[in-house]
């Protein structure tokens, strides 16, 4: 489960939040904050993974509370829920290392594809091994503001299983056939053989072809950009 604080001072929207966050699994919440003092005692005592954190708060403005959270040890994620949208206030949240900013208003269907997209970032950054540059440079890709996605997956494709289709092809020495993916994630291989294909057919992944003694060539897959 990741805990998650939802901090408003509009205990109305607190709470549409609240009930957007607990549909969304491994979501909980675990507490809600009205203000800033409010939200740095909720971190104390209840140590969330990631904070919901509007930025009008009526005695401090949101991004000066994550100073103070760092400064007194803790390490939660912070996500910006708010209607700022002046230039200075997305580019204080980038210095202050938030993982997303969302503008207000918005519906059930932008926070779960921004939540769900975090899980995947978090799930990177902690399994991550850095064998070199282009490693790390995944890694900081992770915790900077994500591009928005590149568009719905099709029908009966799940983003878990893309975030871990895509993983295997990162991480993998080479190309990865439809049967190799399959074994590394563990999905059936024509369930990895969609994925696959829908990488390549929207330009995140490259086709080679293996020519065989006999038989069709094997179709290999490979993440653009990544060159091992």
């Amino acid at each position: 489960m990741i805990g998650v604080l939802v901090v408003d001072d509009d205990f109305r929207v607190a709470k549409v939040h609240r009930a957007y966050v607990e549909r969304i699994p491994p979501f909980r919440v675990v507490g809600v904050a009205g203000n800033g003092r409010e939200a740095a005692d909720a971190v104390d005592a209840l140590r969330p993974d990631l904070v919901l954190l509007d930025l009008y708060l009526p005695d401090v403005f949101g991004l000066d509370l994550i100073p103070r959270l760092r400064s007194a040890g803790h390490d939660c994620d912070v996500m910006v829920i708010s209607a700022a949208r002046e230039a200075d206030a997305v580019r204080g949240a980038v210095r202050h290392g938030v993982v997303d900013y969302l503008l207000k208003p918005f519906d059930f269907a932008d926070l779960r594809a921004r939540l769900e997209r975090y899980v995947a970032q978090r799930g990177r950054r902690e399994n991550a091994v850095v064998r070199g540059q282009a490693d790390v440079d995944r890694v900081l890709a992770g915790a900077a503001l994500p591009a928005p996605a590149a568009g719905p997956l099709p029908k009966g494709m799940s983003v878990e299983t893309a975030e871990l289709v895509e993983r295997a092809l990162r991480d993998a020495d080479g190309t990865l056939s439809a049967g190799e993916c399959a074994a590394v994630t563990g999905l059936s291989r024509v369930s990895a053989r969609r994925y696959l294909e829908f990488f390549h057919t929207t330009g995140r992944a490259d086709v080679s072809l293996r020519y065989g003694v006999a038989g069709r060539p094997e179709r290999r897959y490979g993440w653009r950009g990544v060159r091992r």
